[in-house]
């Protein structure tokens, strides 16, 4: 049973009863789908996770609270006609802004765009109770489910508070001075920080693309070669197509999650789970060159992660309740001091074939955030092609210079192949 407060990232994440922040992650499925074994497996994904039978308290107690939804609902389906190939791209702009303020109803959404023999399958859940990793979990057991209603999976008890992580040798006493000296200067801060009423009051906008298997491993082949990872290179292509089109406006800084699981052994790789720890990467001062700078962000990646404490991360961020508004006001007003939130979540573990029907392909999760600075780039790879979705709104970066950045940052990654 659950039942504890939402912890620091799930609140900024959670925003307010009124303000949905939702992700989307869309699988395209070639074969006919059973409406019967989908809510079958349905019923059993919502029984082994336990947020996904949770609701948030926001009357009881003066923080937000997960709670055991006694009387909830299964997992509700949207069933619409497909029509064309870019459906799955409208329905997940107009899954944004889906409020899950029902009282019975679950934090989360199924969208079936249905066809003759293909369909895009949709999980829409609020970012406050799931990452990028718990949206290829439920995508994963869904799919098969979906072949195999038979399948059994094991439920497993919910954390009670982010005191579970910490480690034996642990020193509290000094922690919590540590703690204290962190919000008092946040509250400084905050204090002399002048109040913005700069808004995003812009439309959101999605836009896709995906590179085909060829120019995937030619650019995986790039890596290896000079010794960079994929990831480094991303990101300097991305930070470096900022800089060309937006000149000196342009930040040079990207900020990229990173998986908690990693830190964190005891969240399993299939538990539900929203926090991520971020780095914040920049180029190499006074160089232009893609390479030379994967090399510099692939060494500083490497130095941040192993300086990480995740798990006193996390208990610190537990103390900085008092000025959660704040911090939400921040991000809702500021322009940030990065380009763009940029998550390479890599390959996709998700099979292809199975015994009914055959996983074409899977786009890339999206988010519109309601941040002023809403830049949000996400890159995934299943069967060898590379996937790119980015999301902004018209009032930060226009769709139009956006298209410009995206399509100079893959000029970029695919120059000299």
């Amino acid at each position: 049973m659950i039942n504890r407060k939402l912890m620091l990232v799930e609140r900024i994440m959670y925003v307010d009863s009124k303000t949905p922040v939702n992700c989307v992650f869309t699988a395209k499925i070639n074969g006919e789908v059973s409406e019967e074994n989908l809510k079958t497996a349905l019923a059993k994904i919502q029984q082994k996770h336990p947020l996904l039978r949770a609701k948030v308290d926001t009357q009881s107690k003066k923080h937000p609270f997960f709670i055991e939804n006694k009387e909830v609902t299964p997992i509700p389906i949207r069933i619409i006609e497909r029509k064309t190939d870019d459906d799955w791209l409208r329905e997940s702009q107009n899954e944004w802004v889906r409020l899950f303020d029902e009282e019975k109803k679950p934090l989360a959404q199924l969208v079936w765009i249905k066809g003759h023999g293909i369909s895009e399958i949709l999980w829409v859940m609020p970012h406050c109770i799931c990452d990028g990793t718990t949206a290829v979990t439920l995508m994963r057991e869904l799919l098969q489910l979906l072949d195999n209603p038979s399948i059994k999976l094991n439920s497993y008890q919910s954390f009670n508070s982010v005191d579970d992580f910490l480690p034996a040798d642990f020193n509290l006493k000094k922690k919590k001075r540590k703690a204290r000296f962190y919000l008092m200067m946040a509250k400084l801060f905050f204090l002399v920080q002048a109040k913005s009423k700069k808004r995003n009051l812009g439309k959101s906008y999605l836009l896709h693309r995906k590179l085909n298997a060829k120019i995937t491993q030619q650019i995986t082949e790039k890596c290896k070669t000079h010794s960079i990872s994929v990831h480094s290179l991303l990101c300097s292509a991305f930070m470096q197509a900022f800089k060309e089109i937006q000149g000196n406006t342009a930040k040079g800084k990207v900020i990229s999650p990173v998986d908690v699981r990693h830190f964190i052994t005891e969240i399993k790789q299939d538990h539900a789970f929203a926090f991520a720890p971020t780095v914040e990467l920049s180029l190499k001062k006074g160089s232009q060159n893609v390479l030379e700078n994967s090399k510099h962000i692939k060494k500083d990646l490497v130095e941040k992660i192993e300086k990480m404490d995740a798990r006193e991360l996390l208990w610190m961020g537990e103390n900085m309740h008092p000025v959660v508004e704040r911090m939400i006001s921040m991000l809702k007003s500021s322009r940030g001091g990065h380009d763009v939130t940029l998550s390479n979540m890599g390959k996709i573990d998700i099979p292809t074939h199975y015994e009914n029907f055959k996983v074409e392909t899977i786009f890339s999760p999206t988010v519109a955030f309601p941040w002023l600075n809403s830049n949000t780039l996400v890159i995934t790879t299943y069967n060898q092609e590379m996937d790119f979705t980015f999301i902004s709104n018209e009032n930060f970066l226009s769709s139009e210079q956006a298209l410009k950045i995206k399509d100079k940052a893959i000029e970029l990654l695919t120059s000299s192949l």
